[in-house]
Parts: structure tokens; sequence; C-alpha cells
């Protein structure tokens, strides 16, 4: 059962938690923490910040979005030969027509097939795939796994290409000849694209690559451009081949996140090691691992100490000394020694697999412009077929040229109606910026929060737990009444035992350094905004902030603002409303807090602090930052703050309590410390892996990056396309030049969009 706390700041605290020794409770490791929220959730968060190119997130986008959230889906599979995006939009096409699916989606990052279905459709679904013209792997497949090369077109491209050059060869010789061999080159080329463009206009996809290169080369031939014909082809294969390695090279982030995983691990048994697969472990199994090795699960440290190289997963550069009862995530290295750990993780549900879930899963958190895009392409090759049979029609009829450059001009058109590289252009930059940022420390969760997190001109920062440590510790004890400092101190941790909130755990920890025996408390109850009343004794005792503290003196009110003006936190005891004292608890700043926010600032962005923590205090850490704030809120007064401010300019909340979360739904953006609650977590578009408040400013270094990224690939795509629709009106380019530019953008968007890959200092 959760309670709200209010001693001074309003933080979560949970009832009856035992207190145990380091060694016999699991601490969660921040990354573990994380990624319990790696499931993506429906946000009420504002529409696209990033400019007015992003205006298509319209309310169906929305309604789009948050039903797909919503969506359980049962049957998955692995996809063989998507080159790009809009292959995998033909697959969810061919799926969605099967009876009994009632959604699908190909998450083209990890190559995974997604079926929502109200029965068994798994044969149904496996023959409309193979229609489509691609292939499935066995649904234990693992994800990310490399695709095995598809030989038989590699074997195409290789005949085209000899035939080509013999047929040219030859027409030097025999140029009748020559012009017949190009014909049968044509032909052998076209047999496998006319069978796929088929198999795609079966499937529901009639304005594909395919159909257009089919229709354009079956036109070159009718019109006598044998030779032009055969080479389109050939580049055409070229094309589909470069984009196959463009997009696993997309990939490649996921795939090296995979290679962090060992398929097997040592398990000891009655003493001795067995090697078994990482399947077969299950949460209590005891495993070796050697140095140099990695973590196959999540799991325990039961070595007194040892060092670990976490760079794979979280970018601490430097090996990280664990000791017993830490908990360490799948995928790092043992540096120095020999370690035995104990299994905490199911499964699949390591560390590993939640940042690949979440990643698989982001692609759902499409960007707004993402899906313009995406409705755009949608409309874009019927416009450009359209076009080109205006243009192979209109001039010729009225007379004003000839029909056999004309119908040239509006073959080649077709070509230049290819929507690869469009497609391709936005889901390439935020599959790769994802993949950057979980290896900077930083989980986010889709396109969407990528762009939101580029457009953040403010940033809210609640204080406990997240500019500071959270780690508080009891400085002094202020006597008002009869009792000394030790009953004073008994009664106060008699009232907060058993939660785990960090005034609580502080005034508890206290009582047992000094060994004190503490009585039973009983009907503990939470006043929210307030503090936390028990019955110890039969008498009623509270443990309130000092502005809900009846009874108390100018003089006692005066040395609390003491306290407090030198940065402390003070609770205030009372029994029976007789003020017996009050304890003063100090929390120390993170380390690395002021040069987060000075990093922030050359960003252009602000820092503003908003806490339950009394104005003094707040006002003694704010200045230490230079920063504004605003203290004594209660978590209805957090998020009236935020929504207040988010009118003005984009804002992002950080936190990591439970009360934050509210606050973190209301603003533009909510970014969770890693080691915060689950309720934060689940409420954040991002989360900081490693309660390092440093890797914010390159988490929106990176989503900016991304965003300019997205615009460039955009124009690129774009921007070819219109020159080659004016040069070949012009008549200054032919068939092959735009199959060249086409699959010329496919690549430049795709490398383009892999500097985001590249580590930056």
């Amino acid at each position: 059962m959760q309670h709200h706390h209010a001693c001074g700041c309003g933080k979560p605290r949970a009832s009856h938690t035992a207190v145990k020794p380091l060694c016999q409770v699991p601490q969660a490791h921040p990354l573990t923490l994380s990624l319990q929220a790696a499931t993506p959730v429906t946000s009420d968060k504002a529409e696209c910040c990033c400019d007015s190119a992003c205006s298509g997130g319209s309310d169906a986008d929305a309604a789009e979005e948050s039903d797909r959230r919503g969506r359980v889906y049962p049957f998955s599979w692995q996809i063989q030969g998507m080159d790009c995006p809009a292959c995998a939009r033909t697959v969810e096409t061919a799926v969605r027509q099967v009876s009994g699916v009632t959604d699908a989606r190909v998450l083209f990052s990890s190559e995974k097939l997604m079926v929502s279905a109200d029965t068994d459709v798994q044969n149904a679904v496996e023959q409309a795939v193979e229609k489509a013209g691609f292939r499935l792997a066995p649904p234990s497949s693992p994800s990310g796994s490399p695709v095995t090369p598809d030989w038989q077109q590699n074997r195409m491209l290789i005949v085209l290409a000899l035939l080509v050059l013999a047929s040219t060869l030859l027409s030097q010789l025999a140029p009748v000849w020559g012009d017949r061999l190009f014909v049968v080159t044509t032909l052998a080329g076209l047999l496998p694209v006319a069978r796929a463009a088929w198999q795609r206009l079966r499937s529901g996809s009639p304005f594909t690559i395919e159909t257009l290169m089919t229709v354009a080369s079956a036109g070159a031939l009718m019109i006598g451009a044998h030779a032009e014909a055969a080479m389109v082809l050939v580049l055409f294969q070229l094309g589909e081949r470069l984009e196959s390695y463009a997009a696993s090279r997309a990939r490649s982030g996921v795939t090296r996140l995979m290679a962090l995983r060992p398929e097997s691990a040592i398990r000891l048994q009655q003493g001795k090691g067995v090697e078994v697969s990482v399947a077969a472990l299950q949460p209590g199994d005891v495993i070796e691992v050697a140095a140099g090795s990695r973590l196959p699960v999540d799991g325990r440290l039961l070595s007194p100490m040892a060092s670990f190289d976490e760079s794979a997963l979280t970018g601490e550069s430097l090996p990280v000394t664990r000791s017993c009862g830490e908990t360490l995530s799948a995928g790092v290295t043992s540096v120095d020694r020999l370690v035995q750990l104990e299994v905490v993780s199911k499964p699949g549900e390591s560390a590993i697999d939640r940042i690949l879930q979440l990643i698989e899963e982001a692609e759902t958190h499409r960007a707004p412009v993402e899906r313009f895009i995406d409705r755009f392409s949608r409309i874009y090759t019927p416009l450009v077929m359209l076009l080109s049979l205006l243009v192979m029609v209109v001039v010729p009829l009225s007379g004003a040229g000839d029909w056999q450059p004309w119908i040239y001009k509006g073959l080649t058109l077709l070509l230049i109606g290819c929507p690869c590289a469009l497609v391709i252009s936005v889901p390439a930059a935020i599959t790769s910026g994802l993949a950057a940022a979980a290896r900077q420390g930083a989980l986010i969760k889709g396109g969407a929060a990528m762009e939101r997190l580029s457009s953040l001109r403010c940033i809210a920062f609640d204080k406990t737990g997240t500019l500071t440590l959270g780690k508080p510790e009891l400085t002094q004890i202020l006597r008002f009444g009869a009792g000394d400092e030790t009953a004073i101190l008994t009664l106060s941790a008699a009232v907060e035992q058993g939660a785990t909130h960090p005034l609580a755990s502080a005034i508890v920890a206290a009582a047992q350094t000094r060994h004190l025996t503490l009585p039973e408390a009983h009907d503990q109850q939470v006043l929210a905004g307030r503090g936390i009343s028990a019955r110890i004794a039969g008498q009623q005792v509270q443990l309130l902030a000092p502005a809900h503290a009846p009874g108390l003196t100018a003089a006692q009110r005066a040395q609390i603002a003491q306290r407090e003006a030198e940065g402390e936190t003070l609770v205030v005891l009372l029994r029976k409303d007789e003020v017996l004292g009050a304890l003063a608890l100090r929390d120390r700043l993170r380390d690395d807090a002021a040069a987060a926010v000075q990093a922030l600032k050359k960003l252009g962005i602000e820092s503003l602090m908003l806490t339950g923590d009394n104005p003094r205090a707040a006002a003694t850490i704010a200045r230490q930052l230079q920063i504004d704030y605003r203290a004594s809120l209660l978590p209805a007064d957090k998020v009236a703050a935020v929504r207040e401010r988010s009118q003005q300019q984009p804002l992002a909340m950080v936190g990591d309590g439970i009360n934050d979360a509210p606050a973190m739904k209301a603003a533009t953006l909510g970014i969770a410390m890693g080691s915060g609650t689950d309720v934060a977590l689940e409420a954040a578009d991002a989360a900081l892996t490693q309660n390092q408040l440093g890797h914010l400013a390159p988490m929106i270094a990176l989503a900016r990056r991304t965003r300019r990224i997205i615009r460039q690939n955009i124009g690129i795509a774009l921007g070819l396309k219109a020159i080659f629709l004016v040069t070949t009106l012009l008549g200054l380019t032919g068939l092959w030049l735009a199959v060249v530019a086409d699959s010329g953008a496919t690549a430049l968007v795709t490398a383009n969009a892999l500097r985001l890959l590249r580590r930056r200092a």
C-alpha cells in the first residue's frame, strides 16, 4: 500500500516495509529500475511542438496512436526481405486483410511482425505474408538477429550485370544482335520484378516500386529503348541491395544490443558449474561469470566486491565497483575476477530484453512528422503516376510534341515516383536517435517523445531525489517540551517505522544507529500534504511540516526558521497537540547538479525547481544552482505550476516520486530518474538510466540533432525528386539517371541518419 508523505517535501512512502541489511535485500540497479517502464503508456502530451511541419499531428493521429498503445499483440514473427519502411507497410496492408485480424504492426528496427486477432490466424497470416513476397522466420527467432543474405537476388544482379556488359560489347560488333540481347536481358530482369509487383498488388499494395519499375521497363521496351530498359533493371537491383545493406546498418544498434547477451551461462548445481541456455535460468539460480565475460541476465552480486564495465549500457567509460547485494544488469562485463550472482530476472525480462522491448514498442509512438510523411507518401505515388500519364498523352494529343519522346519522359517520371527515400527519411533518423540515446544513458519512449524533447525551452526539477541525492541525514534534534532528545527520536522513528520515504528512512536509520527500541505504532495515517500520524501507547502522535504544526511559539518558529535558512528540512513532533520538539534533516545536492544546470543553460534552456519543501530550504538549493524555484507545493500545486508554465513554452518535468507523476503527465515531456518509483517511470516519456543529471543536456542535444537530420532527409528526398522532375520534363535526364537518383537518395538519407550513432564528446 502506497502512502503520500509530506514531511516537508511531500515524497512518497510505503508503509510496513522491513529494513534489512544490504546483502539481504536486492538493491535495484538504476538501469533495471528504469526499464520497468519499458512498455509505452498512453500520454496526454501536447501536440507537436517542433514546428509547423509537424502539423500532421491531428486528432486522428492521436486517436490512432492511443488505439495502437491499448492493443495487445499475441502473435509475432520475424520477417526477412524488407529493405525499407515501405516494405513494412506492404506487409501490414497484406496482413490486415486476413479475416480475424484486428490490427497488424511491423517493427522495422527489429524486423518483427506483431498481430492482434480474435482467433488463431497463424497459418493465414503466414500465407498472406508469403503471397506479398516476403519470408517469415519462426516466432522463436531472436529479435535483431542478422538476416540471411538473399543469394538468389544477388545472383540475379550479377547475371543482369554480365548480360548488360555482353549486350554492350556485342552491340559494338553486331548492333542488331546486341539490341536483341538487350531485350533478352530486360525480359530476364523484368520477370521477377513483375512477379513481385503482382504479389504486392494481390496483397492490397498496388503503388509500389516494383509496380513502377515494371511499367517503366515494359514501356521502355515498347518504345524501343531496349538498352536503357536493361540498364534500369540492373540499377534497380543494385539499389535494392544497397537499400538492404543500409537497412541492416540502420538496425545495427538493435543488433549490437542483442550481441551483448550471451546465449548460455554457467549455473552452479551442487557446487559444480553446468552450462545451460539463458532461457533455462530462473530467479534464485546461482551462476558464475568469468573475468572478461558478460552477464547473461540481471543478477544480484554474491561475491564480496568486483569491478564491472557498464559502458555498453550506460555510457560510463570507467569500470564501476559493485559490492555484495547490488543488482547488475545483463550485458555488463566482469572486469577483474570470477564472480557469483543470484539470478533476479525472469527469462525474457532482463535489462537488455527490456531495452529491446522499449526500442521496438517505441515505434508505435510515431512522431507527428513521421505520420504526416506516411500519409503523404500514400498519395504521392498515385499522383506521380497520374502526372506521368498526363505527360505521356496530353502533349502529343495537343500536337505540341511527338509521342515517343513524351512517353519516354512519362516513364522516367514513374521512376521518380518511388517513395522509398521519403518513407525511410524519418524512421531511420528516429531509430538511430533512440539507439544512440540508449547508449548514452537515456531511454526515450518513441519518436513523438524525441520530437517534444527537441523543442524544450524550460525544465522543471523536483528537489528531493532529483536535484539532491534523496538521502537526508538527521543533523539536530530541537527540544521544545519536557522530553529529551532520545524520547523525541524514539517517538518519531516509531511513527515512521517501515517507511521508504527519504526523510522517514533517515529518522529510522538515526534511531537504529543509537540502538533505540521502538514502541509499536498503530493506526498510521497519512495527512496529505502535511505529515503523518499514529497512535503509540494509546496517545495520538504526529509528525508535521512546520507550516501545519499548531501550538508553536514565536521563539520556536524563529528557531525553526533559522535552521531552514541554512538549508535544512524540519519536521515537528506533537503528542496530544503538545509540541515536543523538531527534527532537522539535511539533504546533499547531487555532485553533477550544478554542471547539468549550466549545460542546459548553454542550450538555451531555463531551469526551475518545484518542491514541496519549505521555502528557506528550497532557496538554499536554488541559490547554489542559480535557478528559480517554487516551494511548499502540494502535488496539485505542482501540476498547476507545470500547466501554467507549459502554456508559455515547452516544458519538461524531471522527478522520481509518485507525487511527481501527475506533473510529468501535465508537462510537455516527463523525464524520470532511473531510481524513481514505478509510477513515475511509467508516467515519464524518458528516463535517465544512471540517475545522472549530466545526461540531460546531451539527450536534448541528441534530440535536436535528430530533428535537424529529419529535416535534412526530407529535404534531400523531396529536393532530388523535384530536381529530376524538372530535368526530365526538359529532356536533360533519362530512365537510368532517375533510378540512380532514387537509389542515391535512399542511400543518402540512411547514411545521414546513421551519423546519429557516432558518439560525440
